[in-house]
């Protein structure tokens, strides 16, 4: 697996610098045949130490996970607890998930945009609330993105996985565009525009 190791502003020693593969190697051979790539990166935010793993493990495939801690040895551990406990909970169905890509149908290419939300200059005939209502959107960044055709239960794996908070997906039972999300109780939204007789997620 390429592994690629970066701080911002903060300078990493080797000793860090092979840790992190050899501890990313072994939790990538313990849940897959091959993992591709993985980018880590280190940064310093006041007191304490962050670390970002980001782990690209098969086509549309991603894991994710965040640590933090008073030193960069203790984020990294933090933020690997939390790619493993997440690839715990989905132990089985990752490996039959992975081996079942090479199967599938290429995943269709899309754009994902970055929006930052700005006021708009007022109306001052404009109710307040109104006034406070009114804003436009910049895009400040673009990248490209897949739209995978899964289950309902795999696409909710895959964005527990990535650690995002909403997935697009095509349903591959229906064929339409469903989107899931997380909801502020803790619970996951399902949105389909297809009229089912059931709504139980498939497996």
């Amino acid at each position: 697996m390429h592994i690629t190791v970066s701080g911002k502003q903060v300078e990493l020693s080797d000793a860090l610098r092979t840790r992190v593969s050899m501890n990313l190697d072994v939790i990538a051979n313990k849940y897959f045949d091959e993992a591709m790539e993985a980018q880590v990166t280190f940064s310093r935010a006041r007191s304490f130490f962050t670390c970002d793993i980001n782990v690209h493990a098969g086509r549309g495939l991603r894991l994710r996970g965040e640590g933090e801690a008073a030193d960069a040895n203790g984020a990294f551990d933090d933020a690997a607890e939390h790619i493993a406990k997440r690839l715990r909970r989905y132990r089985r169905r990752v490996n039959e998930h992975a081996r079942d890509l090479a199967n599938r149908d290429r995943p269709e290419a899309a754009r994902q945009y970055v929006l930052r939300q700005e006021e708009a200059e007022p109306d001052q005939t404009a109710a307040p609330e109104q006034v406070k209502a009114l804003c436009y959107a910049t895009v400040i960044a673009e990248t490209q993105t897949e739209i995978s055709r899964l289950s309902v239960g795999e696409a909710v794996m895959r964005m527990d996985l990535a650690d995002q908070p909403v997935m697009m997906f095509r349903n591959s039972a229906t064929g339409e565009l469903n989107v899931v999300y997380r909801r502020s109780d803790g619970n996951i939204g399902w949105i389909d525009p297809a009229q089912h007789e059931s709504l139980s997620p498939a497996a």
